[in-house]
């Protein structure tokens, strides 16, 4: 069954895109939690007229999205974490601290937009990040933690 997604859903598209999914997961899921529509001509003809104003826009977003990118590539972040005399964490350090790090340089970076690839670090070193500005812009940043 096509339908057209109204939201992003990870591992299946963005908004507004148009995906094939099994009947039942669009009927029974998606629809009802208005995260889809049936992808009729009608439908489709709306969200071409759609897409074509929102074009403009956009453009602007992934521009401020790469400027964005560009200012976090020069700044530097540590993290301060207890540790035994081994160098493993007390704990863990995940992307809600890595979060707070980047608040506190001045940049607004959503938890969700980060994804850490170990999940949650246990000891001490220098780590990479990717962080998603916008769909199409992604950043690897890189931080480190520390010992306190």
């Amino acid at each position: 069954m096509e339908i057209i997604l109204l939201q992003d859903i990870q591992r299946l598209g963005h908004k507004d895109d148009i995906v094939t999914v099994k009947d039942g997961y669009a009927r029974n899921f998606l629809i009802p939690q208005k995260m889809a529509i049936l992808a009729t001509e009608s439908a489709k003809k709306i969200l071409a007229e759609n897409q074509k104003q929102r074009a403009h826009k956009e453009a602007k977003l992934v521009e401020e999205a790469e400027a964005l990118a560009a200012k976090l590539q020069e700044v530097k972040v540590s993290i301060g974490a207890k540790t035994s005399s081994t160098g493993k964490i007390f704990g863990s350090v995940n992307s809600i601290q890595l979060a707070e790090a980047i608040k506190a340089q001045g940049f607004e970076i959503e938890r969700k937009q980060i994804n850490i690839a170990e999940d949650t670090i246990k000891e001490v070193g220098k780590f990479t990040a990717k962080i998603k500005l916008h769909r199409k812009v992604v950043v690897d940043f890189e931080f480190e933690v520390v010992s306190e």
